[in-house]
């Protein structure tokens, strides 16, 4: 049926049947009763408890259903897919929830930046020695210059010039922001 209450049949002494409406996961765990004009029935089905206990934890019902009374229609599902996983991240990690997923992801890909920009360098570097090793004429400095820009961006190099210490251990770069306040 409709809102993602699921209908079923029941057969008794009567000749019709009687039709007994599961309602959503969301009414079911408040305790109440589920009506055609649920707003939370299209989202939390009563197949998924968990996922609007997840969420009820973290939000709130009266401040998930406000929430998709000011959304529009379209966009709700993917708002209730967010509020889900923010209050996954949430129980795992209280204090910072996404947005520490998401710094720790930023570190690992400034990680990988600096893994490729240093096995660039190294070929670069390669590369540079058997020209020194073959003495071959037509490899001049301009080429290399170009060679290298390809290979590492200049503005790569620049930012791992201020990444890195006199030990040469990477620190965190000056002009990054923090995510929260």
């Amino acid at each position: 049926m409709a809102n993602g209450k699921t209908a079923v049949a029941t057969t008794t002494s009567s000749p019709r049947p009687e039709v007994v409406i599961s309602p959503c996961a969301a009414c079911k765990i408040l305790r109440r009763r589920c009506d055609e004009n649920c707003v939370l029935a299209p989202y939390f089905p009563p197949s998924d408890p968990m996922k609007f206990l997840m969420a009820h934890k973290v939000f709130g019902a009266s401040n998930i259903i406000k929430l998709l009374q000011r959304i529009p229609e379209n966009q709700r599902e993917d708002a209730v897919n967010s509020m889900v996983y923010e209050a996954n991240a949430r129980l795992r990690d209280p204090v910072y929830g996404c947005a520490g997923a998401i710094c720790q992801l930023q570190k690992q890909v400034i990680e990988l930046q600096t893994e490729l920009a240093k096995a660039q360098a190294q070929i670069l570097n390669m590369n540079m020695k058997s020209h020194e090793i073959t003495n071959s004429a037509d490899f001049f400095p301009a080429q290399m210059l170009q060679y290298q820009e390809i290979c590492v961006p200049q503005q790569l190099c620049d930012n791992l010039s201020s990444s890195f210490s006199d030990d040469n251990e990477l620190r965190v770069a000056d002009n990054l922001e923090p995510f929260w306040s």
